[in-house]
């Protein structure tokens, strides 16, 4: 293992840059102290020429945002026949849009809040007036409105005032051309992250998210102290057990692999709700999944070179 190239691929062109560095810096990292031969490297045209003249063992694509988790790469490594940690091209393109993920869980069985998606232009063809006025008449509560596409938080908006409603919209659009529309669930909010090197996806301890601003934004992510995580989350054996089928439901029924992060809410009656499931989970300091397993007294760096191996392995099968 330890003459194991890995090429980490960080940074891109996405509004997560400065996520996906940090995310890379740290898989980096703890695979070098594991021992491996790592090159961290940021995407750009001379790419594809490089991994034809120099191909490492495994690439690990460590960016977050359209760069990374729209499957564009990933199906790029495919056809290049290049190893590669995380899930296949059509897997993240499926989880990356949250409309097709929502349907997808859904019809496997898991609760997911109503919602609806509005591309820009029906949203201008249609009316954004009387759009809005349905939607003010159809749903009841608080609304939370998200881009279609996207990640770490950007562009969502809790719309708690209906006359809120048409900005975050505005904001929705500013990352995506669709824009969801989703009933907010009250309750508690979890993570529960995924991990698969080979002998069957097992979900690590749901972890409880707690903004101290009570809105889990890009800032309170990624800033260290803006937000309190409880590992376990607080909630009793069996609503932990529920969660986490839930979220191994939601990664087997999109056809993911190796790691992914599943964003759960737990409402007062314990049913857990899928929200998202996320092909490439932040990995910086702060994020999720790195703190679960810690938690469980993983060593990241084993974690991360068992990851590697297994997406090897499986491009020789």
């Amino acid at each position: 293992m330890a003459s194991t190239r890995v090429l980490v691929l960080a940074g891109g062109i996405s509004h997560e840059r400065d996520v996906s560095l940090r995310s890379g810096r740290r898989v980096a990292d703890s695979l070098a102290a594991h021992g491996l031969q790592v090159e961290l490297r940021d995407p750009d045209a001379t790419l594809l020429a490089y991994l034809r003249e120099n191909r490492p063992d495994v690439v690990w694509p460590a960016l977050h945002g359209a760069s990374g988790e729209d499957g564009a790469l990933r199906g790029l490594l495919d056809f290049m026949g290049v190893p590669y940690v995380g899930s296949r091209a059509d897997a993240s393109r499926l989880a990356w849009d949250k409309p097709t993920a929502k349907t997808i869980v859904g019809r496997a069985g898991v609760a997911t809040p109503t919602s609806i998606a509005l591309p820009r232009d029906a949203f201008r063809e249609l009316g954004a007036n009387s759009i809005l006025d349905e939607i003010a008449d159809e749903f009841s509560g608080p609304l939370v409105v998200k881009p279609a596409q996207g990640g770490s938080a950007q562009g969502v908006t809790i719309v708690d005032d209906r006359s809120l409603l048409p900005r975050a919209m505005v904001d929705a659009y500013t990352y995506w051309d669709v824009a969801l529309i989703e009933q907010k669930i009250a309750g508690t909010e979890i993570s529960i992250g995924i991990i698969d090197s080979g002998d069957g996806a097992v979900a690590l301890p749901a972890v409880e998210i707690e903004p101290l601003s009570g809105v889990y934004s890009f800032e309170a992510r990624y800033n260290a102290g803006e937000t309190r995580f409880y590992i376990p989350a607080r909630i009793n054996e069996d609503i932990a057990a529920r969660a986490a089928e839930t979220a191994l439901t939601a990664h087997r029924a999109l056809g993911l692999r190796h790691l992914s992060r599943v964003d759960v809410i737990i409402d007062g009656a314990g049913t857990p709700w899928f929200l998202e499931a996320n092909v490439l989970p932040g990995l910086t300091e702060t994020s999720v999944l790195p703190q679960a397993l810690e938690a469980e007294g993983h060593d990241l760096g084993w974690v991360y070179a068992a990851l590697a191996e297994a997406a090897i392995a499986e491009s020789r099968v």
